[in-house]
């Protein structure tokens, strides 16, 4: 045997040691890429979670925001301010979706969820007003998607059955 034979033993050995080797570097990067993307989805589902919470545990959380999905304009200086922090904190989260979406963590069908929610949501007035005077805190990728979605001219919906007429502005101590 010659050192050409020898050599060629040795590289068909390692073909034989490469690939396996490949194979299960290839499975194990695709496991860990699935784990990180459903990592990302529950943070995700936990903010949403998190931000929900704000208006079930505050009454007048709740008044201030329903009150402000019909107007905006008419909500008194420190309405606006807390239905600006909360509604601005719920695009956020929509905003972190789309991008996850965009970026290939979030599925196309839970994207999917969100938008027709985002959608129910800016169809109210009070929603499209604050977004006219806000729409500059977000990116200019997610001001087009909004942008889309509003030109759409939905119906509102979302809370059509709670006879948001009713509302009356809270109480203040001011």
């Amino acid at each position: 045997m010659n050192w050409e034979m020898l050599a060629a033993f040795g590289q068909l050995a390692a073909v034989f040691v490469g690939i396996p080797s490949l194979i299960y570097l290839a499975v194990q990067i695709r496991e860990q890429t699935k784990e990180r993307r459903q990592s990302a989805v529950n943070a995700l589902t936990v903010q949403w979670g998190d931000l929900t919470c704000a208006l079930h545990d505050s009454a007048e959380l709740s008044t201030i925001f329903l009150r402000g999905v019909q107007s905006f304009a008419d909500l008194d200086p420190v309405s606006k301010l807390r239905f600006s922090a909360f509604f601005n904190r719920f695009l956020n989260h929509f905003e972190a979706m789309y991008f996850s979406h965009r970026d290939g963590i979030l599925t196309a069908s839970s994207w999917g969820k969100m938008e027709r929610t985002l959608s129910d949501l800016i169809a109210y007035p009070g929603i499209q007003q604050w977004w006219e005077t806000r729409r500059h805190w977000h990116t200019e990728e997610f001001d087009r998607i909004v942008d889309a979605i509003i030109a759409r001219g939905a119906e509102p919906k979302a809370y059509s059955t709670y006879n948001l007429r009713e509302i009356v502005a809270p109480e203040t101590g001011a």
